[in-house]
């Protein structure tokens, strides 16, 4: 539709319209690649798309120029040589980005207060994601030893959990800006967002409060308090017991399959608490495996439910795929902030829970031949 047709139709809106937005110029230099494009892209809340392009001239300067944004700042990535660096754009701003080299690690930005703030935690957050991948390659050499492994296991656990730190710290800082609503949302290796676990939560409404001041109109404000409903919502469901009486779990396998706990209802199960990262579940592992094939054809069914407390979710696959372990393996990749543990109520790992075929938990840290004899006092 042109601005005429719509001016003919709603004029008060197009006057409103005009009235809250305007133009945008970014422009810059990139230097030290071989690409010859940029490209512009529009992030909403659902949907991102490219909306333009420029070629570097000789020197490598390119310009962009936007009509009708809004004062309400909006997300747009500038893509050059396969990377994306974001910007949260309003009217009116004159932007300049330039990059030498390493076009993430090294790029500037002038001209927006919300794109600075922006580039303070995205370059950071990078940085430590790179680390965390260049930790969880290493566990792909097949002659490590016992102690590199736990070693990697050490080193990657406390590099996840300083990334959380740090970009924790930037959220409550920077509470009033949009770039605190982009670093709750982000993602590490393996796809773990940083920051998605129930206890989370006060974290989304912190910010929520905050942009309901300074951004009330943003539709990000609008999706994060979407998502604030959501993570109610969850929480209300897992902390509900079900029918059988104990409570009721959901959680992805290594292949990102959901399994529900209550799906196994009729079954003698166990429980356990364990973590790939930890390393102190191998033994028992190998004993539990023992009594899993003794009761494969039991009368009444025998499984197991793992839980693996755990961040890293290459550390988790490996152990579970290494040490063959045929049961049901989940996780939520939350570590210590899983809300399983506060739902069972576990202070230490590894911890199980035995439920019999009328999903009563009859037993708690239970092992060896206590286990097996209770197994096979339910099972018959």
């Amino acid at each position: 539709m042109n601005k005429q047709t719509l001016f003919v139709s709603l004029t008060t809106a197009v006057m409103l319209c005009a009235c809250q937005s305007s133009k945008v110029k970014i422009s810059g230099r990139f230097v030290g690649n071989d690409a010859k494009n940029v490209y512009l892209e529009q992030v909403l809340p659902l949907t991102q798309s490219v909306i333009d392009s420029a070629v570097l001239d000789k020197e490598g300067n390119y310009r962009f120029e936007l009509k009708g944004v809004t004062k309400t700042p909006s997300l747009y990535n500038i893509i050059y040589n396969g990377e994306r660096i974001p910007l949260f754009l309003a009217g009116g701003d004159r932007l300049t980005l330039n990059s030498v080299g390493s076009v993430v690690r090294n790029y500037t930005v002038d001209g927006s207060k919300e794109s600075e703030l922006l580039r303070q935690f995205y370059q950071a957050f990078v940085t430590g994601a790179q680390q965390l991948d260049n930790i969880a390659a290493q566990f792909a050499k097949t002659d490590l030893s016992e102690d590199v492994r736990k070693a990697l296991v050490k080193e990657y656990t406390a590099e996840y959990y300083r990334i959380r730190r740090e970009q924790l710290r930037f959220i409550i800082e920077n509470k009033t800006s949009l770039a605190a609503v982009y670093a709750l949302y982000q993602r590490l290796p393996g796809d773990t967002y940083l920051f998605n676990g129930d206890s989370d939560v006060v974290y989304f409404r912190t910010v929520a409060e905050a942009l309901e001041q300074s951004y009330p109109d943003s539709p990000y404000l609008q999706s994060l308090l979407g998502e604030i409903a959501r993570m109610d919502a969850r929480i209300s469901l897992s902390s509900q017991i079900t029918e059988a009486g104990y409570p009721d779990l959901e959680m992805s396998d290594i292949y990102g399959k959901k399994i529900r706990l209550s799906s196994l209802a009729g079954k003698v199960v166990l429980i356990d608490f364990w973590s790939a990262e930890l390393g102190n579940s191998n033994t028992l592992n190998a004993e539990l495996k023992e009594l899993y094939k003794k009761y494969a054809d039991a009368p009444t069914s025998f499984e197991v439910y793992q839980v693996a407390v755990d961040t890293s979710k290459p550390v988790w696959i490996t152990a579970v795929q290494e040490q063959q372990l045929p049961w049901i393996s989940v996780s939520d990749l939350r570590g210590r902030a899983s809300s399983s543990l506060g739902l069972y109520n576990v202070q230490k790992l590894p911890a199980n829970f035995l439920i019999d075929k009328e999903g009563t938990i009859v037993a708690k840290d239970i092992y060896g031949k206590s286990l097996e004899q209770k197994l096979d006092e339910l099972t018959k």
